[in-house]
C-alpha cells in the first residue's frame, strides 16, 4: 500500500549524519574500523557529581512520575544563576526560562510557534542544517544569508538591508558559529537587535558552543534591548558533555516564554526530574570544570592542525567552539571529493562543508570530540595513504 508523505516532509531529506552513520556502519561490520572524526558528540563523561546527582534522586520512589511542563524549579533557578554569573544576563526563573529535551527540539518549537505558510525565516549559509528543515516543516520559506571569510563569518546586515524583508518573521543566528567557529562581539550584537528593531524581526540565537575554547562566554541575552527582539537556546551537551542526556534551555521575554510554551506543552509530557537535578547540579559547577575541559580540547585541537596540514587545507587559529574549519587545496573540487579520498584510502571521516551550505563547499570540518589517541592513529592512517 502506497501512502504518501506529507507535503512539510516531501523535500525533507533524513539528516546527513544518520545516513552517514550508517554507511560508516556498514564499513565497520566489513572489519574496516573508520575513524569517525566527523559529529561533535562529546566522548568525556559530565563531572562524577552530575552522574551521583542523576544516581541518587533516580532512587527516590516519588521521582518517576509526569512533570511540570515547565521545568523543574531546581533547574531553572539553577539556570539562571548561570546566566547571571557567566553571561551577566538577569532572567526570572518563573517566567522567563524554559527547560527544554536538548536545543534541537527548541528549534522547532519556535519555528512551528511563529512560522506558517507564506512567512519566511532568515537562515546562515553556512549554517547548521535544522534550521532549514525546521523551517521547512513548519510551512514557511527558508531565506539563506551568505556568509563569508572575508566578513570574518559575520552577517553583513548592510547586505541583508538591500532585501525585501517584508514576510520575514524570524533570523536564526549561531556564535560561536557552527561549523566556521567564528565570534561575534558585543558590538555587533548591538547592531543586530537595532536592524531587528528595525524590521520587526524575532531573532533566534541558538548559543551551545560559548563555553568551549571561548576566553569569555558571550550571549546576545546580556546586551541592553535583547529581550525585546531576541530569544536564546543554550545547551548542555557541549559545555557539561550531556549530549545524550537531551537539555536544553530558551531564555526570553515571558511572553516568548508562554507563547513557545503553548507548542511544546502539546509535543512532550516534561523531563525526567533526577535528569533535571542533575543538569541543575552542572550548572552550579566551579569555573575550574571549564578550564579543565578546554584544555583537553586545546590539545586535542593541535593534534587537528596537525591533519589539516597533512591534507595541505588552510584555516584559521582564531576559532572557537568544538571544530576545526579549513579550507581544501584547490586540487580537490570540494570539500566532498577530500573527505570521500579521506575515508575511502584512511578509513577516517571528516565533514565535507557542504552539508552546511553551497557557502560550506570548498571546507571540511573536524570534531574534537576524540581521544588525543585517536587522532594520533587517524594522522598515522593519513600519512600512510597520501
Amino acid at each position: 500500500m502506497q501512502i504518501d508523505v506529507a507535503k512539510r516532509l516531501q523535500h525533507t531529506e533524513e539528516y546527513y549524519f544518520s545516513k552517514k552513520l550508517r554507511e560508516i556502519d556498514e564499513l565497520n561490520k566489513q572489519g574496516l574500523r573508520v575513524i569517525n572524526l566527523g559529529i561533535g558528540s562529546p566522548d568525556l563523561p559530565p563531572h562524577p557529581e552530575v552522574i551521583k546527582t542523576l544516581n541518587t534522586n533516580a532512587e527516590h520512589p516519588h521521582v518517576h512520575g509526569y512533570q511540570n511542563y515547565k521545568g523543574a524549579p531546581a533547574l531553572r533557578e539553577a539556570a539562571a544563576a548561570w546566566y547571571q554569573r557567566y553571561y551577566g544576563a538577569s532572567f526570572h526563573p518563573n517566567t522567563e526560562i524554559l527547560p527544554l529535551i536538548g536545543s534541537k527540539e527548541g528549534i522547532v518549537h519556535i519555528c512551528m510557534t511563529y512560522l506558517q505558510e507564506g512567512d519566511q525565516a532568515l537562515i546562515p549559509n553556512p549554517g547548521y542544517p535544522a534550521y532549514a528543515a525546521a523551517v521547512r516543516l513548519s510551512g514557511a520559506e527558508a531565506v539563506t544569508y551568505d556568509l563569508i571569510p572575508e566578513k570574518n563569518w559575520l552577517i553583513d546586515l548592510e547586505e541583508l538591508r538591500k532585501k525585501d524583508l517584508s514576510r520575514v518573521k524570524l533570523m536564526w543566528i549561531n556564535y560561536p558559529h557552527m561549523p566556521t567557529g567564528a565570534s561575534a562581539s558585543d558590538e555587533f550584537y548591538n547592531e543586530l537587535i537595532a536592524f531587528a528593531k528595525e524590521h520587526h524581526i524575532l531573532i533566534c540565537h541558538d548559543n551551545p558552543y560559548s563555553f568551549i575554547l571561548t576566553d569569555t562566554p558571550r550571549s546576545i541575552m546580556s546586551v541592553p534591548g535583547a529581550k525585546e527582539v531576541a530569544i536564546e537556546l543554550n545547551s548542555l551537551s557541549k559545555s557539561s558533555n550531556m549530549a545524550g542526556w537531551r537539555i536544553g534551555l530558551l531564555v526570553g521575554a515571558e511572553e516568548r516564554i508562554n507563547e513557545i510554551l503553548r507548542f511544546k506543552s502539546n509535543m512532550d509530557s516534561g523531563m525526567f526530574l533526577p535528569v533535571q537535578l542533575a543538569a541543575a547540579k552542572a550548572l552550579q559547577l566551579e569555573e575550574s570544570w571549564y578550564r579543565d575541559l578546554n584544555k583537553v580540547y586545546g590539545e586535542r585541537r593541535h593534534k587537528v592542525y596537525e591533519i589539516m596540514d597533512l591534507l595541505h587545507c588552510s584555516y584559521e587559529k582564531n576559532q572557537v567552539g568544538l571544530f576545526v574549519w579549513a579550507r581544501v587545496p584547490e586540487t580537490y573540487t570540494d570539500g566532498y571529493a577530500l573527505s570521500d579520498i579521506v575515508l575511502s584510502r584512511a578509513r577516517v571521516f571528516i565533514t565535507p562543508g557542504g552539508i552546511f551550505g553551497d557557502k560550506g563547499n570548498s571546507y571540511i570540518r573536524i570534531s574534537l570530540c576524540a581521544t588525543v589517541d585517536t587522532l594520533e592513529e587517524s594522522i598515522q592512517r593519513i600519512k600512510n595513504s597520501f
